[in-house]
């Protein structure tokens, strides 16, 4: 089995929970091929170290004053979170205005900044070594058997509208 190479262990691991968390799903994810998980895992794993290698090499993690990588304790986690919202509001304002990007001018300012705030998450989980891949792949299999997730439940009054 493969392994990450963030971690010592699988890089499947999630994938492998999946078989206990989608016996109660309301839509079994086993019914997907194995390959479309896998690879999803794998690409989703792929982009965050990908992420994280070039943010790295352009200095975002080198201490400006020693040139040195930065120290865990000098990483402001609430800052990069709220740089990855600031992502989230941009593309919310180019939705809303139905604006084209300004720096890839033949696409939407929504696809770009919603591509700036992916490429953030990756950043950021891959300095912290989280298995950003497997909790997508957990959290997708657990939201298949949340009733409030279901249509029906949505549909109710008081459901979830969004």
């Amino acid at each position: 089995m493969e392994t990450s190479c963030y971690h010592d262990k699988p890089v499947l691991a999630a994938i492998e929970n999946l078989e206990i968390i989608s016996e109660t799903a309301a839509v079994d994810l086993d019914d997907l091929p194995y390959n479309t998980v896998r690879e999803t895992h794998e690409g989703i794993e792929a982009a965050q170290n990908l992420c994280h290698f070039l943010a790295a090499r352009s200095g975002w993690w080198t201490d400006l004053q020693t040139g040195l990588p930065k120290i865990p304790e000098a990483v402001n986690i609430p800052e990069k979170l709220m740089l990855i919202v600031s992502e989230v509001a941009e593309a919310m304002e180019g939705d809303r205005k139905d604006l084209q990007d300004d720096k890839l001018p033949h696409r939407k300012m929504l696809e770009v900044e919603l591509a700036d705030a992916l490429i953030r998450i990756c950043d950021l989980a891959g300095y912290l070594k989280l298995d950003l891949a497997g909790a997508v792949i957990e959290k997708l299999a657990f939201n298949q058997k949340r009733a409030d997730h279901s249509l029906a439940q949505r549909q109710q009054a008081g459901g979830k509208a969004y």
